[in-house]
Order: C-alpha cells, then structure tokens, then sequence
C-alpha cells in the first residue's frame, strides 16, 4: 500500500475522519504538471457540509370527479414509496452490489476509497468513483437541484473537488439520518432506465409489479441497471437487453459472494428469462381516457394565478409536484357525450363534433368529448389541440357559433323592457340605413348600408321576441340588434363569459347577433348554463382539489356572479324552451324534462351548433371542418355513414344535445324552469301589432 494509503487508514481507524482531516493526509492532485500531491491541512476541509434536500420529482395524479385516476404529469415518472414498502430481496441486491459495507461504514467507505484512488492515481485521472450509496444519493440530490446546465455539469464532472464536496454532503446526510432512511431515499431518487426514477416506477415500468413484490431475480436486475441505466435500458434493444441480464448475474454471483443467498438460489435465479415487460408508463393527456378534458386542466393550472406566481412555478409544481388533482369531470357524463357523437359522426369523417357538459351555478365542466381521436396521426385522422376548448386551454381558433348569439340579443331586449310579444316587422333582407346606425361599444359608427342580410329560414313579415326566436328569423334579429343597441348585446354577451375562442376581441359588427365570433363550446356551454343558473355567471371549472404530496389539501370553490336579473334569465328560458315544440328543433322533439336551447347555422352552413340547458346541466355541440369551415362548408357531406344536402344545427347538433342529454341526466329527478314572471314579460307594451305567425321550417 502507497505512504498516503497507509496513513489514510491509520487516521480513520483513529476517528480523525470525524473532523477535520489534517497534517498527513496526502491527496492526489492533477494538474498542468501532471499527477502530484496536495495537503489535507493546506486545501481539504472535510467537516459535515448539511445537503440541501429539495424533494425529488415526483408524479402528478389527475382524478375524475369520483377520485379515478385519469392521467399523469411528469417530468420523472416517480413514485415515492416508504422503506417498508420495498422488498427486502431489493433492499439486499442494491447494498450488496453498490456498497456492500454501506451498514458498516461511515459517510466515507475508507477501503473503497483507497481502492478507487489506487486506481485513479494508475490512470492519471478520475476513472472509479468507489462511491458509497450514501455519496450516490447526495450525487443525485445535487443532479436534481441544479437548475441550469453548469450546474449539472458541476454535479456531473469527474473532479476531486466534486468527490470532496460530495464527502461533506455524505458526513452530513449520515450525521442527519439512520441508515435505513438514507437507503429508502437512494432508492426512491436513483434512475434505474427506460424513464423510471425510483424504485417503485422501475418496478412497475420494467415488470409490471409494485416495489414490495419484486423477486429475488427481478431485484438483482433492477440493482443491477443502476451502474449504467442507458446501456442497459431494456427499450432500447437485444444488446441493451443481454447487457441487463448480465448484469444481473453480476449481482447474484455478489449476493452468493457475500452470502446473502445461497449458491444454489443464484442459479436458480441466473436460470430464469430476464421477464422484462416493458409497462407503459402511464401519464399525459395522449393516453388519457379524457384527453381534451385533460389538455385543459393541463393548461388551466399552467395558465392560472391561483396555482402559482408565475409560470416557472405552476410548470415546476404541475411536473414534479406529486399532486393528486381532484377534477370536475363526470364519468357517466362524459360516456353520455362519447356515445352520442359516436353514433351520428365518426372518427375518420372531415367534419368535426365537439361537446362540452357544464353544470349550472358552479361552472364545473362535467365532460369534453369530440368525434376525433386526440393525437398526432395524419393517418388515423387523430387532432393534435383541444377541439373543445379555446386556445388558453389548448385550443384552436374555434367555429363561428352562428345564431346560437340570437340569445344575447334577446336578453338584451328583455332588459330594455320588451315583453315577449312585442315585436318587429322582419323583410325578406335587412340593409342598415346607414353608417351610424350601429354603434360599437367604443362610440364608433360600424353600420354596412352596403351589405344586404337574407333570411336562411323562416317567413318575413310580423315577429315577436317568441316567434322571431323559435324560427330564428335573421332579419328580425338585425332589426331588434338595431333597436336596442349593438353594445347593449356585446356587454350582454361579455358578461356571460363570451368571448373569441383565439383570444382576439369580439368583433362587435352589426351581424354579432348571427354570431359571426369564432368560438369553443366550452365558452358557449357556460354561457348557457348561467341563463339556467337564473343569471349567475359561474367560470368555467375543472378543478376542485389538490392535494400536495405531504397530504395538505387545497380546495378550489365557484367564481361566480350575478349578471341576470333572475326574471329576465327565467323569460328567456321560457322562449328557449319553444325552440323544441313550436321552432327550428320542432322535428327533432325534447328530452322527456324542462329544456331550452338554440340552433345555429352559419352563413352557406359552414358550420352547425346547438347549445341548451336543463335547470341541471348546460351542453353546447358544434361540428365544423377543422381544414376550414370556410373552404369545406357542410353541404353535400357524408357524415357518420349518412349523405346530408346541408347540415344545419337541428340536422345533426340537435339530436347529439338531445341524446346526450338523456344519458347524462339519467337518474337525476327533473328540475322545472321556474315560472316567469306573468305581470313583467307576458302580452307586449311597445309594439302589439299582430299578424298570421310562420314558424318556419326546420333548421
């Protein structure tokens, strides 16, 4: 043995280790001049340094509404599991061939470091580590807390200043914790390959198991794996798969070696097949059962104050966090909305449906559901954004929502004290009489004296805010927009939380009525459902409860507002609720309880809409072509096996509301519409004129 040898394990069986290591201790050094020496006393302070512990990365759980598990968010796919819940066949394995005195030794194994620097000082550079498991863990501590590239490298680099902090760390870990506990963490942090961290997430990643469970064969592998985790990483191929295996010999001829199992239990285990089945690692909204539902809390906590300061925060917390978040979707629900679409679209179709489900009074998104697959697949006509949701939630840039914006128009009447048979004279066309004759919320004149409005459906001629409503009447529409004001509608339809899909302002034109605004049905769903709600305005909400990964809960309540006077939301429920028996959705017929909605069908039917709501639940349909509803309008289209002339909001949205809707509500007692108020809304007070009434044809 080399003169520092000699006197490195003469002062550690004297216990000068345990302070600072002084005069005689010579250390290697290399530099410009070659290999040389340093002096402990002129350079080296090895008193215990405390490690900063930051938790590891850990995985993300989302729930559905009843707490089932429906995705996983990550940075690492880790799961922290408790020394008692690791086998103690696995607890043998790593200590036996990564550190096999770890139980006898301090933070410093003196005989694996005079081993590794006998062969460090042979090769002129720092190329065994003779590090002990407690060292490992600090090594790994320091990988995970490094923020930037240096850093990592810094924790990374083959230096003997890197090997000395990390001997101050050690003394401080094992001054810190018993053993045991050190063990529970190295396993819980150390990488063992194919994107598992962790000894629970290897263990299930690699066979499918819990890390309680593992065999005597399965553990040597997984102990194995952790030397060189990206050689041996099963998914990558026959070699890296034959190098695991011998791996794992490796480690069972070193249990036998060491006598932790017998000869004859090693070659039982060297006997078996590697077992390797590659479990998919769960997580991400790809392989969610609710993938654009999960896109949307995705970007609901990455988008939102309330879950952090900033945005480094919120992805930090999101990927790495281990939360559990308790969402507000409801499985039965969103099967009701699956099925619905399934059966009147398909998957391969070019034309798009898209549904969301929200509760009235809270905002609560109960279900998202789309004709099309979420993914990146050209081939299996699968979408890479959320078709449900605007462009803050993953979103595109939306559908234009057509006349289901007629209601906004109609609330706005209610307020300036129109009655529900006052009425207006609707032409066959309307034209503005001039620039000024509508206004936009900034005060500016934007009337088009040039550009003619026909009528898709319905007879001209006498209508009422019922009858113009049932048959969707445009040119009523442009001239009640004009008689009670332009902005009146825009502020109506803002303060029920409408706003453009893409995150661009409303486009506040004389035709905002015939919604000419792109948007999502999550945002006209909720619109909707505060009109249910008697006018109050819930925000959207898809999230309830987080749960951090210490057990301290936060609950997440409604938003909510009161932007309706309750009368005027209970008078426009009730002409709503004409549309199924006496308007456009006449043909296609109720749900069996108190409903209300409005059709809607853009210009040369470029896209269809419905959007409804019971006293108990909201929902708002669209279907569009995702390559431009302009360029590919639904006429002449085969859609769900079926040939359609023209798909217009009661030709195939309507019956997709109506069926889910049943499904979603069964079981749930019916709740009436409130009466209106009789005194207040019924019979006209500014113009009573009457005339033969048109229903129109349906829509």
């Amino acid at each position: 043995m080399s003169r520092w040898g000699t006197k490195i394990v003469r002062l550690a069986a004297a216990g000068a280790v345990a302070g600072v290591l002084v005069a005689g201790i010579m250390v290697p050094a290399v530099g410009g001049a070659g290999l040389g020496f340093m002096s402990a006393e002129d350079a080296v302070d090895l008193r215990p340094v405390e490690l900063v512990e930051p938790p590891p990365a850990e995985v993300t759980i989302v729930q559905d509404a009843k707490g089932s598990e429906i995705a996983r968010f990550y940075e690492e796919y880790r799961e922290v599991v408790a020394f008692d819940e690791i086998a103690e066949t696995m607890k043998t394995a790593i200590v036996a061939i990564e550190d096999y005195r770890f139980y006898e030794h301090g933070a410093i194994d003196i005989e694996g470091t005079i081993r590794a620097l006998a062969t460090n000082l042979q090769a002129g550079k720092v190329s065994q580590g003779g590090s002990s498991i407690t060292q490992q863990y600090v090594k790994q501590v320091l990988l995970n807390s490094a923020d930037t590239g240096a850093e990592r490298n810094s924790a990374l680099e083959a230096s003997y200043a890197r090997k000395l902090n990390e001997l101050r760390y050690a003394m401080g870990v094992e001054k810190k914790y018993a053993k045991d506990q050190i063990l529970e963490k190295y396993l819980n942090i150390a990488y063992f390959g194919a994107g598992a961290y962790g000894v629970e997430a290897a263990a299930k990643r690699f066979f499918g198991v819990k890390a309680g469970r593992l065999t005597l064969p399965q553990a040597a592998t997984l102990a194995g794996a952790v030397q060189d985790p990206n050689a041996t990483d099963p998914n990558l191929g026959t070699k890296h798969r034959d190098r695991l295996l011998n791996r794992r010999d490796v480690v069972l001829n070193r249990m036998a070696e060491l006598g932790k199992i017998t000869q004859q239990e090693a070659a039982a285990a060297k006997a078996t097949k590697l077992g390797h089945k590659g479990t998919k690692i769960p997580g991400g909204c790809e392989s969610s059962k609710y993938p654009y539902f999960c896109l949307y809390v995705r970007h609901e906590i990455l988008s939102n104050p309330d879950f952090g300061k900033t945005a480094e925060a919120r992805l930090e917390m999101l990927n790495r966090g281990g939360l559990t978040i308790r969402t507000t979707i409801d499985p039965a629900m969103q099967a009701a909305a699956n099925r619905a679409i399934r059966k009147y679209v398909r998957a391969s179709d070019g034309p798009v449906a898209s549904e969301a489900l929200v509760q009235p009074g809270t905002g609560a998104i109960r279900a998202m559901a789309a004709s099309r697959r979420y993914g990146v697949s050209k081939a299996r006509n699968e979408m890479s954004y959320n078709l449900v949701a605007d462009a803050e939630h993953g979103g595109g840039v939306g559908f234009q929502a057509g006349s289901t914006f007629k209601v906004f128009t109609l609330i706005n009447a209610l307020k300036t004290g129109m009655k529900l048979d006052d009425g207006l004279s609707a032409g066959a066309g309307y034209r503005a009489p001039g620039y000024s004759t509508f206004k936009n919320c900034k005060g500016e004149n934007i009337g088009d004296p040039t550009h003619t409005v026909t009528n898709d459906e319905g007879s001209p001629g006498w209508k009422t805010l019922r009858t113009g409503t049932w048959s969707s009447v445009n040119t009523f529409f442009m001239e009640l927009e004009q008689r009670v004001g332009l902005c009146g509608t825009v502020t109506t339809a803002k303060s029920l939380g409408i706003r453009r899909s893409d995150g661009r302002k409303l486009q506040e034109f004389e035709t905002f009525t015939l919604g000419i605004n792109e948007m999502d049905p999550v945002t006209v769903a909720n619109a909707y459902a505060a009109i249910a709600a008697r006018g109050k305005y819930c925000a959207p909400m898809a999230i309830t409860r987080i749960t951090d990964r210490d057990g301290r809960a936060t609950t997440y309540r409604p938003k909510c507002r009161q932007v309706l006077d309750p009368g005027i939301a209970d008078a426009t429920a009730d002409v709503l609720s004409g549309v199924f028996t006496k308007g456009t959705m006449r043909g296609v017929g109720g749900i069996g309880r108190d409903a209300a909605g409005k059709t809607g069908t853009t210009d040369d039917y470029a896209t269809a809409w419905f959007a409804g709501f019971t006293p108990d639940l909201a929902a708002a349909v669209s279907i569009g072509d995702p390559r431009g509803s302009s360029d590919h309008k639904l006429i002449g289209v085969t859609i769900g096996g079926r040939y359609y002339g023209a798909v217009a909001g009661a030709t195939l949205p309507g019956p997709i509301w109506n069926d889910t809707m049943i499904g979603a509500l069964k079981g749930v007692p019916p709740t009436p519409f409130p009466p209106i108020d009789s005194a207040r809304f019924e019979g006209c007070s500014q113009d009573c004129r009457s005339a033969p009434q048109s229903h129109g044809r349906r829509r």
